[in-house]
This record gives C-alpha cells, structure tokens and sequence, in this order.
C-alpha cells in the first residue's frame, strides 16, 4: 500500500534560514527551486516517497497551531534536539517514550516558529 500523504510543505518567512536549519538537524542537502512565484528548499526523497517542500511565498506563515509533523531523527532525538538549539529552534518536549514498540519522540519549535516533532525508535 502506498501513503495517502504525497507532498508536505512547511511555510517559512526565510527560506535561507530555514534551509540551514533543516540541512542541520537532518544531515541533507536541501535543492532550491521556484514554482508559480513560490521559493521552495525540496528536501531529498527517493521512489514514490512523500515529498517534503520549505516553502516560502505570500500565502505561507509558519504556525505553531495545526497539523504536527514528526521526522525521522536518524542520529537520534538528542542529537537533533543539540541542533535545534544551534540553529535557533526552541524545544518544547525533550526526549520522551511512546511505548517500547513506538519508540521516542520530541517537540520544538523551528527557526521560522512552526511547532514541529521528532521520532525515532531509541
């Protein structure tokens, strides 16, 4: 079965800033493009993968009220949560288990000011 959710896009007022501060906390390299007068940061993906899009245009404010989206904290939430801080994010929630199947998970506040959350398995 493939995901019901295809693309997400995270407003930004700076794209600048918020590209530095995903390539941070993610360890990747963010591509630049343009699209219908929108600036966008495309996060890299592979397949049919759901595509995550930085966007910034007149129709995008960042918000920490609304959907919650969790990524994938591959070096682990510590590490990640160490970035946030570098790079001008705010923690909310420091590392806390789900449940021994589900893992871990975190929440902060971005460098652009949406609420945003990590997962991982330890």
């Amino acid at each position: 079965m493939s995901s019901f959710v295809s693309i997400i896009e995270i407003p930004v007022t700076n794209l600048e800033r918020a590209t530095a501060f995903y390539e941070a906390l993610l360890g990747i390299e963010i591509e630049r493009a343009e699209m219908d007068g929108v600036e966008m940061g495309l996060f890299p993906y592979e397949n049919e993968a759901v595509s995550v899009v930085l966007a910034q245009g007149a129709d995008y404010q960042p918000s920490n009220n609304g959907v919650l989206l969790y990524l994938h904290a591959t070096k682990g939430i510590e590490s990640a949560l160490e970035v946030v801080a570098q790079q001008g994010g705010h923690i909310l929630l420091a590392k806390t288990l789900i449940s021994e199947d589900m893992g871990y998970y975190a929440l902060f506040i971005d460098g652009e000011g949406n609420k945003m959350g990590l997962h991982a398995a330890h």
